[in-house]
């Protein structure tokens, strides 16, 4: 933030004494600078309001009436609008206490009365100098904080991208219509927008968890890409073994996501999808798996994506199966209301259902 002009500078001198203020105005201007005063810390405060009067230094009298020097430095260094600005007593209070105290309370010099004009002009100087360098400092990290931060955001989406474009190739295996991802990332967020009615959830469901597990719930079955094909496009029944194999899905799901964001910082968006592959077969009864969770011990986008995926998936049609009528799909989610699914998120969903994206014909 550097000054293109000496005049674009201004320095505040805060005196009840007049002839103090005089003199300091008069070496202040001979500086090149503007020079601001008053002769009350309200007066002083006042004038500051106004952004094209807020000076880069202050000078400030310590003995004033109804408040002090001491008191006026606290009021500055306490608002975020004023507390950079450098507080430079000036007062005949020179013992070690006294310039203990003002620097105590955030001042970063003293000058002492009577005035020497060198040594004004030097502490000014001085102090201003510090103040631009740190304005530019600011500034500068403001600058690069944006850029990595741009960055950084730029690394997420392509990483979200590498994420569900994965997703979509496990869909892509299983059908060719490749549905069911973005059915489940849509009703997820319906569902969870619905929710925010209820007083179970409204607390729970923030604008933030909506974005995010619309954004999440693709990822579920992301583990399946290290399924076997043979157990993948069956067309008939999996024997034991096999469906042993395929419940291996959550887990490697799961730590599929949590080995490509190792050694990176974690945000919603991957922490709600590793929640949502490791949890989503879990049952309300603590019947599901990978860890048999009951209950609220299930993350909440999981107990969402786990209705949301049955209802999609039991509609469409597989590679051993043909697709189950609505009527029956609906049966099932609501007779396992307290079993497999949260029973109050049952309740809404099929006050709602209507409104979901179906036609997907894959999924397991």
């Amino acid at each position: 933030m550097e000054f293109e002009k000496k005049k674009e500078v201004k320095i505040l001198v805060v005196d009840d004494v007049e002839v103090n203020v005089i003199i300091l105005e008069e070496i202040i201007q001979n500086m090149g600078y503007e020079a601001l005063s008053a002769t009350s810390v309200k007066q002083a405060l006042e004038l500051m309001q106004n952004e094209m009067t807020l000076p880069q230094v202050i000078l400030t009298d310590i003995s004033m009436p109804d408040i002090d020097g001491y008191e006026f430095c606290t009021i500055l260094k306490k608002d975020p609008y004023t507390r950079d600005i450098p507080v430079i007593f000036i007062s005949a209070m020179d013992s070690s206490a006294d310039l203990s105290k003002g620097f105590e309370l955030g001042a970063v010099d003293y000058i002492a009365k009577p005035f020497e004009r060198v040594e004004v002009e030097m502490r000014i100087n001085t102090h201003l100098k510090l103040y631009t360098l740190q304005r530019d400092l600011e500034e500068n990290n403001k600058r690069l904080s944006l850029v990595v931060t741009k960055q950084m955001e730029k690394l997420r989406i392509e990483q979200k991208n590498i994420m569900l474009a994965l997703a979509r190739l496990v869909e892509n295996k299983e059908c060719a219509s490749g549905n069911h991802h973005s059915n489940i990332a849509y009703n997820s967020r319906l569902l969870a927008q619905a929710m925010q009615m209820s007083p179970t959830f409204e607390h729970l469901m923030t604008e933030t968890f909506i974005d995010t597990i619309e954004s999440s719930a693709g990822l579920h079955d992301i583990g399946k890409i290290m399924i076997p094909d043979s157990i993948i496009l069956k067309k008939g029944s999996l024997t034991d073994e096999e469906y042993k194999i395929m419940m291996t899905h959550s887990e490697l799901g799961a730590q599929t996501l949590m080995d490509i964001y190792e050694g990176m910082e974690r945000n919603e968006f991957i922490n709600m999808a590793i929640e949502i592959a490791y949890y989503h077969h879990e049952n309300w009864d603590g019947t599901g798996y990978p860890k048999k969770l009951d209950g609220i011990d299930i993350p909440l986008a999981a107990r969402i994506v786990r209705v949301v995926d049955v209802f999609d998936s039991m509609l469409g049609e597989r590679t051993y199966r043909k697709s189950i009528p609505l009527e029956e799909v609906l049966k099932f989610i609501e007779n396992g209301a307290g079993t497999y699914f949260d029973p109050e998120i049952v309740k809404i969903f099929l006050k709602i259902y209507r409104n979901f994206r179906v036609g997907c014909d894959c999924g397991k």
